[in-house]
């Protein structure tokens, strides 16, 4: 299967919106943050998977801006578990050579859990492995929102004249600036929308909404979801000769 997923052009790039925790909690009559810890395990089987298909680049959407509107407990809890995953994972994924970065706005997040951020990207700075880019306290809009104050800065210090400014400008300022756009994008549990996730990033992006709950969620479908993009057409806006 390697072999073929390669040859057709597997994506290089898969982001994805591990959606449906708290759902495949509520049917085993668990609280939410069950699901979440289920859902956390998940992520190493799909990271290791990532290699033999060929895909050198894993985005995952760990917390959105919009999540801080949940219940204080299940906010604190998934804070928790932020800082239990990074500590129980950290030698593991320097282990397996995967190269970690994380996205969004770190103003809001506790002290402690910026600490192993940082400690977790920087321990990892020389593998050369999968590049797993972690979306925490993420949106989209903030993110393009923060990349415009940061240009705006730029143009006012005469560091860049308006004139200069195109298409290819911003996406320097966005967190994802040393990343290669998204080519398959997949989100889990059935919902078919894209919740503000990497919307500059995505504009050629190949999708797929599939019903399985994250914490279902496993190497075979990525492998089945990565064989099915290897064979479609993808013309970014020209057609055949």
């Amino acid at each position: 299967m390697v072999k073929t997923i390669r040859e057709t052009g597997g994506p290089r790039h898969v982001a994805i919106i591990m959606d449906g925790n708290g759902r495949w909690a509520t049917q085993r009559g668990r609280p939410r943050l069950f699901g979440h810890h289920a859902g956390a395990k998940r992520v190493r089987e799909v990271v290791e998977a990532c290699p033999d298909l060929g895909v050198k680049y894993l985005t995952i959407f760990a917390f959105s801006t919009e999540n801080w509107k949940r219940t204080q407990t299940e906010v604190a809890g998934l804070m928790s578990l932020f800082r239990r995953y990074i500590t129980q994972e950290a030698k593991a994924l320097k282990r397996e050579n995967v190269r970690v970065r994380f996205i969004g706005d770190r103003v809001k997040l506790d002290d402690k859990l910026v600490t192993l951020m940082d400690e977790l990207e920087l321990m990892t700075a020389d593998c050369s492995g999968v590049n797993l880019t972690i979306a925490l306290n993420y949106g989209g809009r903030d993110e393009v929102a923060r990349a415009t104050r940061r240009l705006a800065h730029d143009v006012a210090a005469g560091k860049l004249r308006p004139e200069d400014v195109g298409e290819e400008t911003l996406p320097k300022y966005l967190d994802t600036y040393v990343l290669p756009d998204p080519d398959l994008v997949i989100r889990t549990s059935g919902e078919a929308r894209i919740s503000n996730f990497l919307l500059w990033q995505s504009a050629y992006a190949e999708y797929e909404f599939v019903d399985t709950l994250w914490p279902d969620f496993n190497a075979a479908e990525l492998a089945r979801l990565v064989q099915g993009y290897g064979a479609r057409d993808r013309r970014y806006g020209a057609v055949k000769a």
